[in-house]
């Protein structure tokens, strides 16, 4: 979510958080691009008028870095060219401001429902496959029964095979933890450990660490 006001960047926060939902919160167009190299999210909400740079420039930019997660704007402007500058820009739907949350709701619920990567049952990962649904990995030498965070650690992974995602990120992303700079764990090693084990067992290795950084996809499975 990116809104440079407070009490609305808040007050959406508190209603997005409430509803289960994982937000990440940026000020400003800059800080915005930043979470998502730092995580890509599902969806973005997305002011339009930021300070740094504005949505319609945040919007340009993550389509040209080629991410393809909706976009809904939120805009205080009602005028036919912003809203075409909006989906120019590669925007999937808008809102006016003011708006109901009963409103942004259903929008966002709506472009969540149509997300090719959330509705992506079955994913690749190097020379393997995943199936969310039945929690199984298969390779070559036979198949893997995996947990649900494991699938979970493996389609964060596969959804940028070269970043180097942290532990920070995983507790954030995976378990859903809030505050994670302040939370001490060896929970993300553990489960990692379990994975490597099990993947081992099958001839498989996919998963590399980075010292002192966290964890990527192995090179040869990018």
């Amino acid at each position: 979510m990116v809104e440079d006001e407070p009490s609305i960047r808040q007050g959406l926060l508190d209603v997005l958080v409430f509803r289960g939902y994982r937000v990440s919160a940026a000020l400003d167009g800059r800080q915005a691009l930043e979470l998502v190299r730092e995580s890509v999210p599902d969806l973005a909400l997305l002011d339009v008028m930021l300070p740094e740079l504005d949505g319609f420039a945040v919007c340009a930019a993550l389509r040209e870095d080629g991410h393809h997660f909706p976009i809904l704007m939120l805009t205080a402007k009602n005028a036919e060219d912003d809203v075409l500058r909006g989906f120019e820009a590669g925007a999937d739907d808008y809102v006016t401001k003011p708006f109901s949350l009963r409103q942004l709701f259903a929008r966002v619920q709506a472009l969540l429902k149509r997300s090719p990567k959330l509705n992506q049952d079955h994913f690749r990962v190097g020379p393997c496959e995943v199936s969310s649904e039945h929690a199984r990995l298969r390779a070559a030498d036979g198949d893997v029964e995996l947990t649900t965070k494991e699938v979970e650690i493996l389609r964060l992974l596969a959804d940028d095979p070269g970043r180097i995602v942290s532990r920070r990120v995983l507790l954030r992303e995976v378990w859903g933890m809030n505050n994670v700079n302040q939370v001490e764990t060896r929970t993300v090693d553990v489960h990692i450990a379990k994975l490597r084990k099990k993947l081992s067992a099958r001839g498989v290795e996919l998963v590399e660490t980075v010292r002192g950084q966290g964890y990527r996809l192995c090179s040869s499975t990018r």
